[in-house]
């Protein structure tokens, strides 16, 4: 395995065993295990544990910007139409996930922001990211007229993540897909209305 390819293997499986069993939960060496790869070359490619997580965080932020590419990039198809295609295709995925994990940066905001400044700091400029796309769709949407000119659009993108989070959350506690139906709902039909 060429050494990019290694280290790619060990961000990959670290990362589906992160968003398994949380950060702390994970250890190098089942890390090592998962990848197939000898135990002393975890340091080969990263400085600490907490260096290889802020590269799964790197990870996480690809995925999610893949999904953003993906369903809310169409200039063709109206932005609240594209927004609620994308919130659709993340319940399709965590359906296909049997409603557990959830959002893996959602679940690294709970458990790291208050143990270390790098990866509140990390995990805050994936949050940005997200509510600044969202933000610009509403700002699609406000240009056409499809919602009302006097939105604060910074707040209620803002709004829209801190929901959607919460919905994720309740969603892997009661195993049930209602919470993100209520989530859109609230969403599309009263407050983008």
């Amino acid at each position: 395995m060429a050494q990019n390819s290694t280290r790619e293997e060990i961000v990959r499986k670290g990362a589906d065993l992160i968003h398994a069993q949380g950060f702390n939960a994970t250890g190098i060496q089942q890390i090592l295990d998962a990848a197939g790869i000898p135990k002393g070359s975890f340091y080969f490619y990263f400085k600490s544990k907490e260096d290889f997580g802020l590269t799964v965080i790197d990870y996480f932020r690809k995925f999610i910007q893949g999904m953003g590419d993906k369903y809310l990039q169409d200039a063709g198809i109206p932005p609240l139409k594209r927004l609620s295609r994308y919130f659709d295709a993340y319940y399709d995925h965590f359906e296909k996930m049997d409603l557990c994990r959830g959002c893996p940066i959602g679940n690294l905001t709970q458990e790291m922001s208050d143990l270390s400044e790098a990866f509140r700091a990390k995990i805050g400029e994936v949050y940005s990211g997200m509510q600044g796309c969202i933000e610009q769709l509403l700002t699609e949407a406000r240009e056409r007229g499809d919602i009302s000119p006097d939105t604060d659009l910074a707040q209620v993108s803002q709004f829209i993540i801190n929901s959607w989070e919460g919905a994720i959350m309740h969603m892997k506690l009661v195993k049930d897909t209602e919470p993100l139906v209520v989530f859109k709902n609230m969403i599309f039909e009263r407050i983008l209305k």
